[in-house]
Formats: structure tokens, sequence, C-alpha cells
């Protein structure tokens, strides 16, 4: 019980990384506000980031677009490969679709443009850090995007292993899964089955494994890849 309680109380570790050093202080200093929120750090480079990756074990990293872009592949890509807990939420100046594929290809949980508000950050860290990947609602509303998505990652990584399917997903897991497709959250999800939260946890950890899925979004794009479920 001790452990279950540190765990609920420990605040979530928030890495800046932004080549301005101005948008790093002010993204701190409104993070500071955040009860249940740490910045553990700052990077301006990327060294400087890698670094910071491996000594500060950050939760959730805000990681500047052009950041990430400064290298080949991709910081946010390489990070994930790396460490696959970490959460990336990428800020950019300017969403486009193409940023918003090359996002779902790198696996980041969240895609914000940088004047984002404040409370709407705090929302998305804690999100984030609750396994929950926010990008997915940007993702389904933007049907290019969806269809580029479906089309493409065809020959991705994502996708393999999946031809040979063979653990179907019970027919609550597909009804779970259609309202994650829609962009509904767990709380939201277990209210409108009348099941608990942490039941809906379970199944969806039922359906990441079926699917050979490491998120919530590679979950949803497979299971539309192989018509288990539709955006209708």
């Amino acid at each position: 019980m001790p452990k279950q309680t540190a765990k609920a109380n420990r605040k979530i570790r928030v890495l800046i990384a932004d080549q301005q050093p101005l948008f790093r202080h002010g993204v701190r200093a409104a993070l500071s506000r955040a009860a249940d929120i740490e910045v553990c750090g700052e990077a301006g480079s990327p060294d400087e980031l890698m670094s910071a990756v491996h000594n500060l074990y950050p939760d959730v990293i805000l990681l500047d677009i052009g950041l990430s872009r400064s290298r080949q592949p991709d910081l946010a890509r390489t990070i994930k490969q790396l460490v696959p807990s970490i959460a990336i939420v990428l800020l950019t100046p300017s969403p486009t679709d193409e940023e918003l594929f090359q996002a779902i290809r790198s696996r980041v949980a969240g895609y914000l443009k940088r004047d984002v508000l404040p409370e709407e950050l705090t929302t998305v860290i804690r999100r984030c850090a609750n396994g929950e990947h926010p990008i997915n609602d940007v993702f389904l509303s933007r049907p290019k995007v969806a269809q580029q998505v479906l089309e493409q990652f065809q020959d991705l990584s994502w996708g393999k292993g999946v031809e040979h399917f063979v653990s179907p997903l019970t027919p609550r897991e597909t009804e779970i899964l259609t309202y994650m497709a829609q962009g509904y959250f767990n709380k939201q999800i277990a209210a409108i089955l009348n099941i608990s939260e942490q039941t809906i946890k379970n199944h969806i950890t039922s359906i990441l494994r079926k699917l050979d899925a490491n998120a919530r979004t590679q979950a949803v794009i497979t299971a539309l890849k192989r018509g288990l479920i539709t955006l209708d």
C-alpha cells in the first residue's frame, strides 16, 4: 500500500527541450503553478537533450519540433526507440498535415502549437503521463492525415506481424477500441459502458497485446487497416 500511495503522489517529471531560453523560461513559469508537475530540467541542443534523457528520467518531454528535426533520424523518434516509456509532446509554430503525419510516425503522444494556453498544456501533460495519446484527437479529426496514415503505414514496422493476426478482439474490446478511435478518454468510455476505469485499462492492455501495438494510436491504425473498426 505505501508504494501505491507514493506512486500516486509522485509528481510528473517534465523536461523542456527548446532552442529558445526565453520560451523555456516561460513554459517553466507556467508549469510551476501545477502542484502535480515538476520541471526536472531543460535542454537547448540535441546533445543536452540526449544527456538529459539518460540522466534526468523525465516522464514527459516538451520538444520543439525544430530541435527534433535538427538531426536525422529526428530526435523524437530516436528517444522513443531508446526509452519507449517517455511521452513526447511536440511543439510547433505552424501545425500542418504533413508534420502531424511525421509526428505519428515518430510515435509521439502529443502535438501542439507553441502558443498553447497553459491550461491546455498541463492537461495534455497529465494525459500523456497517464499513458494517453492526445495526438489521437488531432489525427482523427483530420481526414486527409487519417487516409495518408492508412495508405503509407502499410510498409512501416507498426503493421508488421499483424498480417498473421490470430487473436481476434472480443466484442467488448472492439467496442472500446471504437470509442478510442473516436477520441474518447478512458474515464468517458468507462462511464458510457458503466464499468470501472481500471477495467477499461485492462481491456486496452489486452487490445495492444493482440494487435502487437505499443500505443493507442498504433492500435487504432492497425484496427482500421484490418477492418476491425471504422471511423464512421
